[in-house]
């Protein structure tokens, strides 16, 4: 019986330079409220309407550790590492440059820069910028993830 084929690709399959993107998602209030629920951060600039009228804002803004999860997760919906990432190894230089309002609709824009194989893991790990923009093309996010993708198996 041969095991089948996950639908990601596997370390040797990325290139550096090469870029992809996500599709969008519209950040709602509903999913404000849900994540201040569970993470416990109920910061009023999030969840109080009155309170964020007041602000430079004006409105009410997601969490940026929102916004970074359902990035995370469009990333994974794009299929290139689905049933290949191993581990989500690093964050390195995360911005926060532009809030997300609700209504926002948020995608990724995705480049490798760099890669590394670890063969005694049977994996690699796979570096990629990443840039959040939202539906006006405007930079919300940016930064770096290090990610430990499966290698291809040994034939």
């Amino acid at each position: 019986m041969t095991t089948p084929r996950p639908r990601g690709r596997y370390f040797e399959e990325f290139t550096v330079g090469e870029h992809f993107g996500t599709a969008s998602r519209t950040v709602t209030e509903a999913d404000i409220m849900a994540f201040a629920e569970l993470t416990g951060d109920h910061n009023e600039i999030h969840v109080d309407a009155a309170f964020a009228a007041a602000t430079p804002y004006g409105q009410r803004i997601a969490h940026g550790l929102l916004s970074l999860s359902f990035i995370s997760g469009l990333v994974v919906q794009s299929g290139i590492m689905a049933q290949t990432i191993i581990a989500f190894r690093e964050i390195v230089g995360w911005t926060f440059s532009k809030p997300v309002f609700i209504g926002d609709a948020i995608h990724a824009e995705v480049e490798v820069t760099e890669m590394k194989p670890y063969p005694r893991l049977g994996a690699g790990a796979v570096t990629v910028r990443v840039v959040v923009k939202n539906q006006r093309d405007e930079t919300a996010q940016q930064g770096s993830w290090n990610l430990l993708v499966q290698s291809r198996p040994q034939s």
